[in-house]
């Protein structure tokens, strides 16, 4: 069943209606997004979208985004969506890659067309078009065909284009579904996209987020918590900067269960958080654009054993794999194969950086990301292959770092050709730094004001601007 046929059910067979609740509080039945999906894609049709078409999305995360993609779902159209950390860059790198019949812009990014004439060229749909039709079930398309173009990031090379169809959305949404599955009713408060369409398939409320999600590090932990006591949110799907941003007080009694992911999930960002809520349960998920998720594991039980191996420089654990995913550890690198695995990116020219097949047929996906299993079978993340210097993985002495006193963050990177720990915390602590890290291996440590971090979660060192950083630097 297609996720969209799933929300169709959603919306008609509960009595405690499911509902997405916008940032000031709006609430939207799924029944409402039903109908309103309705006569917009009925609004549409009549514009000329029709199976196959590309349409470019511009707008914020708002429950009518999501109405959004289940009218252009009906039709058979595909959602194009930039990235929204690339800003207009995004958009550019969307409309080349995807030949768009029509586009769609709400609030201020209706007036992208002034910045991005391109847009000039092709119908603008209004989220105001149409009238009020029926509530027929969705048509079916079948598994291949196209429902969804994203892009990579970009953090690590080109920002790559990527078509999912309504197959791939159904079998990533099977992959997430036991992750997300609960013996009670729950209220989500979602960061990531991905989640919310699970949650539609899968009845359950989400809270829209009331940071800036563009700049999630500036979000105000206090605001967060009281967008949550105000909903009765009970689980938060965050990424790691927002976890830490809640860390410095208790949540509100009615949250359970924390997933946090889409950069590393550090030991020491758990214990601030439980150190509130002993009974907070911390769920890490590891995973990628290409391959959502991958692994997962409750962080908050850890062993006592597992946390000395992360202590002494030996990666950090990403707890076993999924069942919907085959792992391989080739040369050091973690390969991924199933179906809610990309196997191909727009550009087929892309490819040749990441997929392999094997004898059998199977494309892996090389995520470029070192790793290992241990006797337990728990897949355990030493840093991106790219990043190792002088045989030291950068997960296994950054993760380290983090249980020294006065660290805030660690990153390791080159300088002069050599191995170098950039330190972001209290300096008053730098010979003891220092002395620590000579023992892993590191014989450079340079304090450094802040470590930048990646533009989409602000969660991910960003290795090359810390390079620039360090390079002057004294040790």
């Amino acid at each position: 069943m297609s996720i969209l046929s799933a929300f169709d059910a959603q919306a008609f067979s509960r009595w405690d209606q499911p509902a997405i609740i916008d940032r000031l509080g709006r609430k939207v039945s799924f029944a409402d997004l039903h109908f309103r999906a309705g006569f917009l894609a009925d609004a549409w049709a009549r514009r000329g979208i029709g199976p196959g078409d590309r349409v470019l999305i511009a707008m914020g995360v708002t429950p009518d985004l999501y109405a959004a993609l289940a009218a252009l779902w009906r039709l058979g159209a595909v959602a194009v969506l930039p990235e929204p950390a690339m800003g207009l860059k995004g958009v550019r790198t969307a409309l080349a890659a995807a030949e768009v019949k029509a586009w769609i812009g709400a609030g201020p990014l209706r007036a992208l067309p002034l910045l991005v004439p391109r847009l000039l060229t092709v119908k603008r749909l209004s989220l105001a078009d149409g009238m009020l039709r029926g509530t027929e079930p969705s048509p079916e398309w079948p598994d291949d065909h196209p429902a969804l173009m994203s892009f990579t990031s970009g953090s690590t090379g080109r920002a790559k284009a990527i078509l999912r169809s309504h197959g791939f959305l159904a079998a990533q949404n099977r992959a997430v579904a036991p992750l997300l599955a609960s013996d009670r009713p729950e209220v989500d408060l979602v960061a990531f996209p991905v989640f919310v369409l699970a949650n539609l398939g899968s009845g359950v409320t989400s809270v829209l987020p009331n940071w800036p999600l563009r700049r999630p590090d500036r979000a105000d932990g206090q605001a967060i918590r009281a967008h949550i006591a105000r909903h009765g949110v009970t689980r938060l799907l965050l990424p790691p900067v927002l976890a830490e941003a809640l860390a410095d007080a208790p949540q509100p009694a009615s949250v359970t269960t924390v997933f946090t992911g889409g950069g590393p999930v550090f030991p020491d960002v758990v214990e601030r958080l439980t150190a509130h809520n002993p009974a907070l349960r911390v769920m890490a998920v590891y995973g990628s654009t290409e391959a959502e998720p991958i692994a997962e594991l409750e962080v908050s039980d850890l062993s006592p054993k597992d946390r000395n191996r992360i202590n002494a420089g030996e990666g950090l654990l990403a707890g076993p794999p999924v069942a919907a995913v085959r792992v391989r550890i080739v040369d050091d690198e973690i390969w991924v194969a199933g179906d809610h695995v990309v196997e191909t990116y727009v550009d087929p020219a892309d490819n040749a950086a990441t997929k392999t097949r094997d004898e059998a047929g199977t494309i892996w996906h090389r995520t470029g990301d070192g790793g290992r299993f241990d006797a337990e079978g728990r897949l355990w993340l030493l840093g991106r292959t790219q990043g190792r210097i002088e045989g030291l993985w950068p997960f296994a002495i950054e993760t380290a770092a983090r249980s020294w006193p006065g660290v805030r963050r660690a990153a390791l990177c080159p300088r002069e050709g050599r191995a170098c720990l950039a330190i972001e915390g209290d300096t008053a602590h730098l010979a003891a730094w220092s002395s620590a890290a000579a023992a892993l291996g590191v014989m450079q440590v340079v304090p450094v004001k802040a470590i930048p971090l990646d533009r989409r979660h602000r969660s991910k060192v960003d290795y090359a601007r810390l390079a620039e950083t360090v390079r002057g630097s004294a040790v």
